[in-house]
């Protein structure tokens, strides 16, 4: 089998090893805490991973848009939560197509969502289990107040086509708890039972367990790790299994070094307490500061030997989830030798 070192580059590659013991470390976890796992599939999008995620004890999984979900249905799986608000009749006549063929579940923060995904999976005779999406401090989507998840959730069960199951947040913050905690009592007071309540971020998921609420724990990027999940503490370096392997391809200055890996191979998303595009992890003190389509520009000011033309450099990309959705397939490998060539199989999939 061909090794790291003998791929054609820019390639994405993800350690094997590490990617099982993300996954075995996040399950443990939950299972300690009597946390139910339904893992994120929007970092990785391989259906090979999520099988892993579930033979491990996962229970379902999330996906953020139909597409994905209906890969992994295609894929066989046949429980999935879809997180993202579902709006207009085309998705909803998508979800109604799923629905026929595997468990489904929808979140939402409107009594207009709501009610037409209703309409729609009544009209065909089915139904799918609603999650009321609640914003407990990070200002995007979700209602407003416990009061508000109260009286969607009572519309919700009066609906034909939905069946309200419970509450959902992202990401779960320490004021998550006392929120939801109201959430649900006020739903209960109403006679209606709070099934799950289900929490998200893999920056905080290792706290979940403090906040007393949350029974289902969705995170992704736990999988793969990335450069900003070493910044937030939650994956190590060692952990980290996604990485581009690049060639730098010119020295024009003894500062400045060319890779091939640019913007269409490198997310530019930032990463939290970290400056440039990725980290170059046999050359730490380098900064990948600038990123054109096919061109990384990298200070090597800072090495004490900097790397030369035609020599191998491997990134650990700022974000996991966006760097795997721009790759057609991933190198996966123990010990440095390729094992697998994985189709990416939901890439590209945001409709």
């Amino acid at each position: 089998m061909p090794t790291l070192d003998q791929l054609e580059t820019p390639v994405l590659t993800a350690d094997l090893d590490a990617v099982e013991r993300n996954i075995a470390g996040m399950q443990s976890y939950c299972d300690e805490h009597g946390l139910v796992l339904r893992p994120h599939i929007k970092t990785h999008k391989l259906p090979e991973v999520a099988r892993m995620q579930v033979d491990a004890g996962a229970r379902g999984l999330t996906c953020q848009k139909l597409g994905e979900a209906e890969v992994m249905a295609d894929a066989g799986f046949d429980d999935i939560l879809i997180s993202f608000p579902l709006v207009g009749e085309a998705k909803a006549e998508r979800l109604a197509a799923l629905a026929r063929r595997v468990d489904m579940g929808v979140v939402g923060d409107s009594a207009a969502a709501a009610t037409a995904l209703a309409e729609v999976l009544a009209r065909h005779g089915l139904e799918a289990d609603f999650l009321v999406e609640c914003d407990t401090g990070f200002a995007r989507t979700g209602v407003q107040s416990p009061e508000a998840a109260a009286e969607l959730a009572a519309l919700v069960g009066r609906l034909e086509g939905l069946r309200f199951a419970g509450l959902m947040t992202y990401p779960t913050l320490p004021e998550s708890g006392p929120w939801l905690r109201a959430a649900r009592e006020a739903i209960e007071r109403a006679g209606l039972t709070v099934e799950c309540v289900s929490g998200g971020g893999t920056p905080t998921a290792r706290r979940t367990h403090e906040l007393g609420e949350v029974t289902e724990l969705r995170v992704g990027t736990y999988v793969y790790g990335d450069r900003s999940c070493i910044a937030n503490g939650s994956v190590p370096l060692d952990d980290c299994a996604l990485r581009v392997v690049a060639t730098v391809v010119s020295r024009p200055t003894r500062e400045r070094a060319i890779i091939d890996a640019g913007s269409k191979t490198l997310t530019s998303d930032p990463a939290a307490g970290a400056t440039g595009f990725g980290l170059i992890v046999e050359h730490p003190e380098a900064e990948v500061y600038n990123l054109n389509e096919e061109h990384g520009y990298v200070d090597v000011s800072a090495c004490e030997r900097p790397p030369e033309i035609g020599e191998h450099v491997t990134i650990v990309p700022n974000h996991a989830c966006v760097t795997a959705n721009m790759h057609d397939d991933v190198r996966m490998h123990r010990g440095g030798e390729i094992v697998a060539t994985l189709r990416t199989a939901a890439r590209g999939k945001v409709t």
